[in-house]
């Protein structure tokens, strides 16, 4: 009997990368001159981030000192979304993003009739926020790990438990 190889497609980032990244940014607010007065905040929660500051200048230089950190720590920044800038109390601005996690149910039937089509001997399946894709050959496999690597999707792919 022939032995399957697969893998899974998922979305999904290191938390405690995040979490790293966000300290960092953190210390550099405290540290650099030009945002060591805005009193700005950076608020975590499970799947959104809160950014408070007293600009639409500073808010600017905030999301942009968070993308520099974040690919420092090889995450994606197709895992943020950003929500529009609001006004807060106190003549500030907030502004909340949204940490993406898995992959929409839209997106998951796209990538498998891609892969259905485009690779005849391999067999994609959705297993709720995950998609395993299996095959007899690995090299098959790697050809459509290089093909999905090449697509530009509005998520950030990971393919895990290659066996």
């Amino acid at each position: 009997m022939a032995s399957v190889a697969s893998f899974d497609i998922v979305s999904d980032f290191d938390q405690q990368e995040l979490k790293n990244a966000l300290d960092q940014v953190e210390r550099e607010l405290h540290t650099r001159y030009d945002l060591k007065d805005t009193k700005t905040t950076i608020e975590s929660g499970a799947d959104k981030l809160t950014i408070t500051t007293n600009s639409e200048f500073t808010l600017q230089q905030v999301r942009d000192l968070l993308e520099s950190k974040l690919i420092r720590r090889n995450l994606s920044l197709k895992i943020l979304d950003y929500g529009k800038e609001e006004p807060a109390s106190g003549s500030r601005v907030r502004q909340v993003v949204t940490l993406r996690r898995g992959i929409p149910d839209e997106l998951q039937k796209q990538i498998t009739k891609r892969i259905r089509d485009d690779f005849k001997k391999v067999t994609p399946q959705i297993q709720g926020n995950a998609i395993r894709v299996q095959a007899k050959s690995k090299d098959d496999l790697q050809a459509v790990i290089q093909a999905l690597k090449a697509a530009d999707y509005p998520v950030a792919l990971q393919f895990e438990n290659y066996r």
